[in-house]
């Protein structure tokens, strides 16, 4: 059935949408110390940008803290100053052996200006999938067109992608929610 990989195709391109949307919501910084706050951190190391993560341990003693122990104790210096170019907003403490970055606590404005970029992000996403049914709704179209499938199978196809549509918008709209929940709750 010619219809079926149009859907697996778009199943395929809309679950990557909903994979780079929960990406971008771990960038955003709710008040409380989450590691992948540093997942997006490139430190260049040996003249190589390397990921934080692959060159130091990152742990969470305290709620609003996170410990940063480098493996080579060489490269505390190129881990402090990836960490202040990054656009994560937090100064590190470098005590000569490990990093800490205190995590502050987040005012009612920054919670809300927040809340907007998680708004943005979540618009983003919709129209990503909006525009993924689109691009199968007119796979389908030529399908007909071609004369590999019926009328019929059209409006039965286009009826599954807006299903597959709909299922994909709830998941963003669910991850949205949580992330405003997480960042409105601390």
């Amino acid at each position: 059935m010619p219809t079926a990989q149009v859907m697996t195709d778009a199943r395929k391109r809309m679950t990557e949408a909903i994979d780079r949307f929960q990406y971008e919501l771990q960038g955003i910084r709710a008040g409380r110390a989450n590691a992948s706050l540093l997942d997006r951190v490139n430190v260049l190391y040996y003249g190589v940008p390397t990921p934080l993560n692959q060159l130091a341990s990152i742990t969470i003693p305290e709620a609003r803290m996170l410990l940063i122990t480098p493996y080579d104790a060489s490269s505390l210096g190129d881990i402090e100053r990836a960490i202040q170019q990054s656009d994560i907003g937090i100064t590190p403490n470098n005590d000569g052996s490990v990093i800490r970055l205190m995590i502050p606590a987040l005012t009612l404005e920054r919670r809300q200006e927040l809340t907007r970029t998680v708004g943005q992000e979540q618009e983003g996403a919709k129209v990503a999938v909006r525009n993924i049914r689109r691009d199968a709704n007119e796979q389908i179209k030529k399908l007909e067109k071609d004369g590999e499938i019926t009328e019929d199978g059209r409006h039965s196809g286009e009826k599954d992608v807006q299903k597959l549509t709909d299922e994909m918008t709830r998941k963003i709209d669910e991850l949205a929610a949580e992330k405003n929940e997480e960042i409105l709750d601390n």
